[in-house]
């Protein structure tokens, strides 16, 4: 945005600081109108024709326009969902499960995903039953804070599930 002398075009359409529209006005006249209100010319649509400028004070617009940039970035950064992972074995034992899952409602309860992932090693692959169910035990203990976004899948040596918050 051009500002006061920056201002190029000979005559400009101008607005002033009530938001009322002056008309076509050479740029001096403008200028010493933003002057003598103790504002600044701001050329608000260079592009039209004459250009239209506005009589505000562009330091303060500035500094608000930066706080609604800063405020909408805090706000964004807060919703952003990530997505955590808990890592899991067949023989992995019922309190160690237990503890993985306190951690898993915990996150949930932050508006995080979690993925589930069963690790298989060498002949665990024979008794996937028990991996899938266990998985199918979470599931339904998890129900009432999270729902299954993506089911079980198996793909080389491991197994995930995904659960979103409800």
């Amino acid at each position: 945005m051009r500002v006061n002398s920056e201002i190029r075009a000979e005559s400009v359409r101008l607005i002033d600081e009530e938001n009322n529209q002056i008309g076509v006005v050479p740029r001096y006249d403008a200028i010493g109108r933003a002057r003598e209100a103790g504002m600044d010319l701001v050329e608000v649509s260079p592009s039209s024709e004459p250009p239209v400028c506005r009589i505000m004070d562009y330091g303060k617009w500035l500094y608000e326009q930066k706080r609604k940039d800063k405020e909408g970035r805090k706000k964004s950064h807060v919703h952003a969902a990530t997505l955590k992972e808990i890592r899991l074995r067949p023989e992995t034992d019922k309190h160690d499960i237990d503890t993985k899952l306190t951690k898993a409602r915990g996150f949930l309860e932050k508006g995080h995903k979690v993925q589930i992932t069963m690790l298989f090693r060498g002949r665990q692959m024979m008794h996937q039953e028990q991996a899938f169910e266990i998985l199918k035990n979470i599931t339904t203990e998890m129900e009432l804070i999270a729902k299954v976004e993506r089911p079980m899948t198996l793909s080389g040596k491991r197994l995930f599930l995904l659960l979103a918050p409800r």
